[in-house]
């Protein structure tokens, strides 16, 4: 194969990786933020636990593949 449909997959596949990460994370926002009160103290770790998820998703969508 060539390089380029190499390029062209390893970036899809990014993409894709980086768009489920964030729907992880943003789903463990919301139930941390609606179940505090039986989180208790491990709220504040879980809801530090998902804004690290949704960065890294972010990051994985935004930036570009060297070629």
């Amino acid at each position: 194969m060539s390089e380029e449909g190499d390029t062209f997959w390893v970036s899809l596949a990014e993409k894709f990786f980086g768009i489920i990460v964030i729907v992880i994370g943003g789903v463990l926002l919301y139930l941390t933020a609606t179940s505090t009160g039986e989180l208790g103290a491990f709220s504040i770790f879980f809801g530090i636990v998902s804004i690290i998820l949704l960065a890294i998703g972010l990051f994985l969508l935004l930036v570009r593949p060297t070629e």
